[in-house]
């Protein structure tokens, strides 16, 4: 679907420009906007090797699992019916984690691996939704309906509480803003408020 509404959109603009007489600019925001595309690519890929470096030396020396622990009394408050000592909780702390460190491409891969720990909880459950594993897609069973947990999971992914939002200071360090820091406390505030009202709706769903 998004395939072709960004198709749409560019055909509209080039039309657009053809009717008004404006294909050279078409053809200069083209080639400016490749070279702004490359050189941010590498902007970001500077410092996301640095925090997922990071990352991977905080889970080698075991300060993610030690974390983990520490964060079991939210996972039980978020996940009532997952079990304590189940492979999704390590998933699910590691991918949150991530998103509050604001590694939104780090928490990725646990966020996969906590949907696919959660599937094979249902099926552990006799859930007969999850019965054949081959029938699986990215954790969920291809048409069929996503486990409560899931959508707990799901809902705080998306909300994401960030502390340190590294994707968007990178964005204004690249746009040379004077303090692409000063992002930091709206962006607080802002996925603070996000995740609790994520939070609310979660549960009410699941009294339900």
């Amino acid at each position: 679907m998004l395939n072709y509404l960004w198709a749409g959109m560019i055909l509209l603009g080039i039309i657009f420009a053809a009717c008004t007489g404006r294909m050279p600019d078409v053809t200069n925001a083209a080639i400016d906007s490749s070279k702004e595309a490359i050189t941010l690519c590498i902007t970001m890929m500077g410092v996301m090797s640095f925090w997922v470096g990071l990352m991977e030396i905080a889970t080698k020396a075991g300060i993610i699992k030690s974390v983990s622990k520490r964060m079991r009394p939210i996972i039980r408050f978020l996940f009532p019916r997952l079990p304590i000592d189940h492979p999704a909780v390590e998933h699910i702390t590691t991918n949150m984690i991530a998103n509050i460190l604001g590694l939104g491409w780090a928490a990725t891969p646990a966020g996969l691996k906590a949907m696919d720990s959660l599937a094979e909880l249902e099926r552990e459950r006799g859930n007969p939704e999850y019965q054949d594993k081959k029938r699986l897609l990215g954790g969920v069973s291809k048409g069929r309906t996503a486990s409560n947990e899931m959508c707990t999971f799901l809902i705080i992914n998306i909300s994401s509480l960030q502390l340190i939002p590294v994707n968007i200071i990178a964005y204004r360090s690249q746009y040379g803003s004077v303090n692409p820091a000063a992002i930091v406390g709206a962006a607080i505030v802002a996925t603070g408020v996000s995740t609790l009202a994520g939070i609310i709706y979660a549960k009410l769903m699941d009294r339900k």
